[in-house]
This record gives structure tokens, C-alpha cells and sequence, in this order.
């Protein structure tokens, strides 16, 4: 297989419809125009279940927020509406899925909703659990809940919180969420998303408000994070605004990937192979005004950039030795896109 359905989520602030659906051919390293998958308002984030069968995207409605979930067709790439499940207030800003759960975090709520799925795919109404706190930014007046993910094995949820500084673990018991273990991040710090390593018990969250990039044992029992090493992922001479957005780990664990919107970039580090800790490779331009996101393709020899305020997706070549990116001359655009995801 050579050609891959990508499907981005944007914001629909000002010209985009919804979702959109392109395809990469990874023979010959190039993109097809955009055009919309689905109409829908705020799809800013997306993610398929395990068996990529279903896609669900968060999504607004008047002054109603949640997550809407689709059908795919493999083949011809087509999102067939399922249902959603919207409530009061903002949409939330993350979603994933897995086996029957689906999990969203919503960053102006500061909650997180657990949802549940039928055998169709369908998402039933959640239950929502808030946190509470704040931090010393300017930004950290409230909770923030920016990622809501599941550990490599299921058996935990995994919530970061730009507020408060904290990344805490849950359980799913009794059909509402039980916290096991909170970490503490560095005070200011902002935990913004968070990636597993393939094959160690390690972790990766990066921090939007300090552009560092923890990395941290994870215990599989307990589901308890402890702090290995801090790195910097942004220049360390950028004095402007920066605020950090997406990791990512290749699947070999060998390069780790996140980006800087403001000093538009995407920085590259090595992974080393015992450690897992990480050592600064180089910053790539993003092709673009804020990289809000980036997604590796399912062959990894290419990464994509998605920059939401120049409204397009760009695509560089990965070297799969050196973990170094090239930019091509493919670009597409996607007005308002905030992330990709690709049907492997």
C-alpha cells in the first residue's frame, strides 16, 4: 500500500467547514488537494478507535460542545455520521479511543469526559470529572485540561493540565474515574500533551508554557510518573512568545519530534536506546505560521506540519538513520487545521 487517507481538524472560526480528507501517495512523496469529509463546527482534534473503524472528532454546536463520532469506509476514505453527544459550554480540545471507552479533555472546562461506545460505534453521554487549581501564569487561572490519552497497556488514563501543573493518572472504575497518582510538574511549566516510548516503560510530556520536554519513568503498575531529565525544545536565545504544541515518537523510539509555535519550528531529538533519554538534533521551519500540531505518516518517512494561522499542511521527508526532516515542495491547504491523523 502506497496511499494513505489523511484527515485533518480545524477550526471553523472563519472559512473551513469542518473536516477535511487528502491523500498522501508515500511512493512518490506527494500530496492530493484537500476537500471536506464532513461538515461540522470546531473539529479541532481528532482520533480513530484501535481498529480504525470509527473516527471520533470533538465538535461545537451553537453554545453546545462535545464529540461526534463517524463510520469509515477504508477503502474509499468516506465519513458516515454515527451520532453525538453534546453538552453546555465549550467543546473540549483533545479526544482518543479505545477498546469500548472514549476519553476528551476540555481546556476551558478543565474536565475530562469518559464516554462510553456501543458495538456500532456510537458515543453514549458521559460522565465528567473537574479539576480544581490553579498556577502561577498568567495563563494558569483555572484548570486546563489539554491531553486526555490512554497508557500503552489500557490500563490507565492519562490527563496533563496546563493549569495546574499536574499530570495525573486515573483508573476507570465503576464506570467513572478513580485518580491513582498525580506528578508535579515545574510551577509555570504548562503540560500540554504527553507520548509513550514503543518498547520501555518511559515518557515524553512536553510543557506548552516552558517549551521543555520532560521525560519520565513510568511505573506500569501503579501508573506513577517520576521525573528522569528536562530538556529545553525551543532556542535558547528566542525571546519572543512561544507556545510548545504537539510529540511525537517515531515507532522504532530511536527520534522524538515536538513543535514550537512562534518560533515556528519542529524540533528533533535522538532517543537514546538504553537511557530513553533525550539529545537536541535540530530545528526545522514549519513551512508555515503555528504549527499546532504534526503527524508522522504510517511509513514515517515523512512528517507532516500542520500550521493553523497560514492555513496549510506541509510535507517533509524523514530520514530514517538520522531522524533528520527535509522540506519538499508539497503543500496543501487546510484553512484553520489544527491536526492530522492517517488511516494506516
Amino acid at each position: 500500500m502506497s496511499k494513505y487517507f489523511g484527515y485533518a481538524g480545524t477550526y471553523t472560526r472563519k472559512t473551513s467547514q469542518g473536516v477535511y480528507r487528502f491523500t498522501l501517495d508515500a511512493e512518490k512523496g506527494q500530496l492530493s488537494a484537500s476537500e471536506v469529509a464532513a461538515e461540522l463546527g470546531n473539529p479541532t482534534y481528532l482520533n480513530f478507535n484501535e481498529n480504525q473503524n470509527y473516527l471520533y472528532a470533538v465538535a461545537q454546536e451553537d453554545d453546545m460542545g462535545g464529540v461526534n463520532a463517524f463510520r469509515v469506509d477504508k477503502t474509499s476514505g468516506e465519513l458516515t455520521p454515527l451520532n453525538g453527544q453534546l453538552v453546555e459550554g465549550n467543546p473540549p480540545c483533545h479526544v482518543e479511543a479505545a477498546e469500548n471507552l472514549v476519553v476528551t479533555g476540555n481546556y476551558h472546562k478543565g474536565d475530562i469526559g469518559l464516554h462510553f461506545t456501543t458495538d456500532d460505534g456510537e458515543v453514549e453521554q458521559g460522565q465528567f470529572t473537574k479539576h480544581e487549581g490553579n498556577g502561577p501564569h498568567e495563563r494558569q487561572e483555572k484548570p486546563h485540561v489539554h491531553f486526555t490519552g490512554f497508557t500503552p497497556d489500557k490500563k490507565f488514563i492519562v490527563v496533563a493540565d496546563l493549569g495546574t501543573d499536574r499530570l495525573v493518572t486515573y483508573k476507570v472504575e465503576d464506570s467513572s474515574l478513580q485518580e491513582v497518582s498525580t506528578f508535579h510538574a515545574k510551577p509555570g511549566s504548562g503540560p500540554r500533551h504527553i507520548t509513550f516510548h514503543p518498547n520501555k516503560p518511559i515518557a515524553y510530556l512536553i510543557t506548552e508554557l516552558s517549551t521543555e520536554v520532560i521525560v519520565l519513568d513510568y511505573n506500569q503498575e501503579t501508573g506513577e510518573f517520576t521525573e528522569k531529565q528536562t530538556i529545553l525544545a525551543k532556542p535558547a536565545d528566542f525571546e519572543e512568545t512561544n507556545d510548545a504544541s504537539a510529540i511525537h515518537i517515531t515507532s522504532d523510539g530511536k527520534f522524538l519530534y515536538t513543535g514550537n509555535r512562534g518560533h515556528n519550528s519542529i524540533a528533533s531529538f535522538k532517543v537514546d536506546e538504553n537511557s530513553g533519554e533525550l539529545t537536541f538534533l535540530e530545528f526545522t521551519p514549519s513551512g508555515g505560521e503555528w504549527p499546532r500540531d504534526f503527524v508522522l505518516d504510517p511509513t514515517e518517512n515523512f512528517l507532516l506540519a500542520s500550521n493553523q494561522h497560514s492555513g496549510n499542511v506541509v510535507l517533509y521527508k524523514r530520514d530514517a538513520e538520522t531522524g533528520k526532516l527535509t522540506q519538499t515542495d508539497q503543500v496543501i491547504d487546510v484553512p484553520e487545521v489544527v491536526c492530522v491523523k492517517f488511516l494506516s
